[in-house]
Parts: C-alpha cells; structure tokens; sequence
C-alpha cells in the first residue's frame, strides 16, 4: 500500500531528528494507550457484559500489532533510508500492514453494526441477532477476510502484474546503493483491495449511523410530545417512561461516540485510499513524501482510539482511572443498589428477585 521515499527526495538530518521524535511518540502512544484499552476490559466485569466491547478489545489488540509488527520497521526505513532486513520480509512486513489496518475498519463496521441492532431494534431482535456464536463469527470474519487481500495476492505477486520493471527500478538506487521495501500495485489490485478494505465497510457505517441518528432523533420527538401532554404524571407511567428516556440517551451517546471515533479514522485513512486509486492512473507520479506523510496519518489512528474511549466514554474512563491509579477506591463503580436504599428479597418461580 505504500511507497517509501526514494534517497533523492529523501529528509535532511534535522528533518529526520524531528520524524524520529514524533513517530516513537506515536508508537509509544499506540502501545500503551490499547495496551490499557486491552486490560481495562479483562479486568473490567461491568465492561465485559457490553457486546461491542469485544469488539473493541479485538480492534485494540490489531492496532498494537500495527504499532508492534509494522510502524517500527517502517520507522527505522524512514530515517535510515535503507531496507535492511530483506525482501522476503519486506513482503511480510507488507501483508502484516495491509492485514491490519483492513481487520481495523472491518472491526469498526461490525461495531456499528452492532449498535445499529441494538439501537434501532427491540432488546429482543437484538438478542437474537447478536448471539454470541454470531459475535464469534463476526469476529473471525473480521482477521480472515483481510487475508484474500493481504498475504495471498501479495506473497503471489498479484499486485506487481504489469508494473514489475518499474518495481525493480524505484527498488535499488545505484546512485546511494540503498534498498527500499517498494510496495506498488497495479490497477486491478488498487480497485479490488480499496473497495474491500475502506469504501465498502466506510459506506455501511455511513448508513448504520444515519439510521442510528435518525432513530434518536423520532426517539427524544416522541418522549417530548408525551411530556407536553402530561404522560408521564401517572405514577405507573413515570419510571419506565424515566427509563426509557435514559436508556435512548445512554445508547445515543454511545452511538455519537463510536461515531467520532469512525470520524477519525476515516479522516485518517482516506487521504491514503483515495491516493491508493488516483495513484495508478496518474502512471505513478504521486511524490513520495505524500504517500508517507498519508501512510504515517493513517498509522496515527492506532494510537488515537484508546484516547476517544478515554475522553468519551463514561465507563471506559473509569476502567482507565482505576488501573493508572493502581485501583484507587474513588474511581470504583458505585454499588447497583445503593447504599441507603432499603433492600428485601422475595422468590418468583423459583428466582431470587431483590426489591427496593
């Protein structure tokens, strides 16, 4: 997917000095930040009963294998201005990077997937649609679907049908006896591999959320037309109507969050796919600064989720404040039942129910 800087247009000694900087801050930021995304949920019971957060976990534990497995290499290339390590492993490194970042956004269009079900459906259509063996499988679709377009096409040569000579030609600089790790496609591959990694998963979101944002919408109109006709006053009607306006405003928040966090990383990553089309029918002449410059902005996302989650979700941020503060007892979750509310218990069919 991408195409690094050949010596001639490479970066000055300062200008590498300040890369340096910024990308190690980057991959620290990336590996602790869903390091902590990671733990937060194990240890986290309240976190673990949430669906989505599976796949949250699962989003996390591929951008640490972005920040582990490829931004470095990437890194030391950048600066050194040299491939050092082969061209088998250049060909790994590649399909590891594709692999990835494709598993990233399959994850984030499961996710809104999964609020879209459990927004805009009944808790029960909910429940039958997200099962946990549907769960397992959306899961497993998301890591191995990436492959068709990672290891298989590139370990075979697919992508290079065509341009080959050119390949070779921007692979070995005489001039500087450097290597570069040259990943260029052809324009079958740039089409197929786009449209399955990005536009289609990005144009299911699209809808996910529209309907999402439109159903909170008829949502909070509803719950206001039954408050300016006094609804609510009955005392039977009071609490689930007190419920259910939580309940939409909770989910809604929610929503708006994985919404902002589907923002980024589309902000982040579509500069790079729309150079990844445009750039085979332009005969190659996007400058190599550009493409790292729009490689390096779609390798920041990693390290971008576990900060939305921190800032933007209430539960997360609690499950942050407890492990950075070493279980801190300010930070933990307040009892379900309260403490100066009296409690009994009573059995129903042969089910302990407490009452309050």
């Amino acid at each position: 997917f991408f195409v690094l800087p050949s010596s001639s247009e490479g970066f000055g000694i300062a200008e590498k000095i300040v890369l340096l900087t910024f990308i190690s801050a980057v991959i620290l930021m990336a590996i602790l930040g869903n390091l902590l995304v990671m733990v937060a949920v194990c240890r986290d019971r309240q976190l673990r009963k949430i669906k989505t957060n599976y796949f949250i976990v699962s989003l996390a534990f591929a951008d640490l294998l972005v920040s582990v497995l490829v931004m470095p290499f990437g890194a030391i290339e950048l600066v050194q201005d040299n491939w050092i390590y082969g061209e088998m492993f250049c060909l790994v490194r590649t399909s590891l990077d594709v692999l990835l970042t494709t598993a990233s956004i399959l994850h984030l269009c499961c996710i809104s997937l999964d609020r879209y079900y459990a927004i805009c459906c009944q808790p029960l259509v909910y429940r039958n649609k997200m099962t946990p063996l549907r769960i397992a499988v959306m899961l497993g679709g998301c890591w191995v679907i990436p492959t068709f377009i990672s290891f298989l096409p590139i370990m075979q040569g697919w992508n290079s049908i065509g341009i080959i000579d050119l390949i070779q030609q921007r692979q070995f600089n005489k001039a500087s006896n450097s290597t570069y790790c040259i990943f260029m496609v052809n324009k079958p591959y740039a089409i197929t591999c786009s449209v399955v990694a990005f536009y289609i998963p990005f144009l299911l979101m699209v809808l996910a959320y529209y309907r999402i944002y439109v159903t909170a919408r008829e949502h909070a109109r509803q719950i206001r037309v039954l408050q300016r006709a006094g609804a609510p006053a009955e005392g039977r009607q009071h609490h689930p109507d007190q419920h259910s306006t939580h309940r939409m405003k909770t989910e809604t928040k929610a929503a708006k969050t994985l919404c902002i966090i589907m923002g980024c990383f589309c902000l982040c990553w579509a500069p790079f796919f729309v150079t990844n089309i445009v750039d085979p029918f332009i005969n190659y002449t996007v400058p190599g600064k550009l493409w790292t410059a729009f490689l390096w902005l779609g390798y920041i996302n990693s390290g971008l989720n576990p900060f939305l989650y921190a800032f933007l979700n209430k539960s997360f941020r609690r499950a942050f404040l407890i492990i950075l503060c070493c279980g801190d007892e300010r930070y933990r979750r307040p009892s379900i039942l309260g403490q100066t509310v009296p409690c009994s218990t009573t059995t129903i069919n042969g089910s302990t129910h407490v009452l309050r």
